[in-house]
């Protein structure tokens, strides 16, 4: 027959045991069975094999799988020493071979013209990096740094001031170019009818109306230049996407929206280009080629130069042209004195 709590209670405190009413039955039996084992085996020898069994017991028990498992744990006990001699390495108290730790050959770092081609190495040696030259200069010296076989252009990039994320200092405009680029352009001119003659006269390649949206629903795009009438506008709204993209939607500002369309071919065949601020506030523009001569470079830079300087926006307060550089397709460049503007 079972015995009861309070029976249980008399019979531990008769073997002077701490046990109160708040342990359960099982707490008590077990603190009894132990103390009796103890008066039992005392100096018998067999408290050590006890307290052997205890230690075993609070040993962490293992999982078959999981997290728990042998497996994991020796894993995370690897990886806990292998942190630990990395850190050791890396404070100098431990030499990396005695940790184990296989260390490879230094990366080589090589400088950006040091990657670069031979042939644009030599065409580098040509320019002093540190010098700023006159336009005059530059235009001198970039037809004898082109690298490449064909006729490349010769361009020139500024670095503006402004943020081109406010509405008035997102810089667009037109600059006529006295020698022309150098490019035969493409003109495409959508208009009325009454205007088709005119425009084909002034050196168009493509005119049409109806038939000229017929060939942007395929998203034949092989042209240059678009120029348009206001009045025919809104007709190009939905086109906006494929042409936007592109640098093809005509804008006032860069006066490819005219009712003067004959004009507006005449000045785009005679070299008249657009610049715009890019995300980053600088102006990239082509403004002629290697071909050209000297001075015919240097007179189209120029010209540019001063339309960009125009083109100041009133809300600018810093310095508005940072920095100017010339170059030729995938040539080395050339700083600009700034007092060329």
């Amino acid at each position: 027959m079972a015995k009861s709590k309070t029976e249980l209670l008399e019979e531990a405190k008769a073997l002077n045991l701490e046990v109160t009413a708040k342990n359960t039955v099982a707490e008590i039996t077990a603190a009894i069975k132990k103390g009796v084992t103890l008066s039992e085996t005392e100096g018998s020898g067999e408290e050590n094999t006890d307290l052997s069994t205890d230690a075993q017991d609070d040993e962490p028990k293992t999982a078959k799988a999981g997290k728990r498992s042998a497996k994991s744990l020796k894993e995370a006990e690897e990886k806990e020493a292998k942190e630990e001699r990395k850190e050791k390495v890396a404070a100098g108290e431990l030499d990396p071979s005695e940790a184990g730790i296989k260390k490879g050959p230094a990366p080589k770092t090589r400088s950006k013209l040091d990657r670069r081609s031979k042939a644009y190495k030599n065409a580098a040696k040509l320019i002093e990096a540190e010098k700023e030259y006159t336009v005059k200069e530059a235009s001198e010296i970039l037809p004898k740094t082109s690298t490449v076989k064909f006729d490349a252009s010769v361009e020139v990039h500024v670095n503006l001031g402004v943020d081109p994320r406010q509405a008035d200092q997102n810089i667009r405009a037109m600059v006529a170019l006295p020698n022309g680029t150098g490019k035969t352009l493409k003109i495409a001119v959508f208009a009325p009818a009454d205007q088709h003659e005119a425009a084909k006269k002034a050196g168009a390649d493509i005119v049409g109306e109806d038939e000229f949206l017929q060939q942007l629903d395929k998203e034949q795009l092989d042209f240059d230049v678009l120029i348009a009438t206001p009045q025919l506008m809104a007709k190009l709204g939905k086109y906006a996407r494929i042409l936007g993209p592109r640098g093809l939607m005509p804008n006032p500002k860069s006066g490819t929206v005219t009712a003067k369309v004959a004009d507006a071919v005449k000045e785009a065949k005679a070299g008249k280009v657009e610049f715009r601020v890019d995300k980053q506030g600088i102006i990239h523009i082509a403004v002629g080629k290697v071909s050209f001569t000297p001075a015919q470079i240097a007179e189209n830079a120029s010209v540019v130069l001063k339309a960009i300087a125009d083109a100041k926006p009133a809300s600018v307060k810093g310095v508005y042209i940072q920095k100017i550089a010339m170059t030729t397709t995938m040539g080395p460049s050339v700083r600009i004195a700034l007092s060329e503007v």
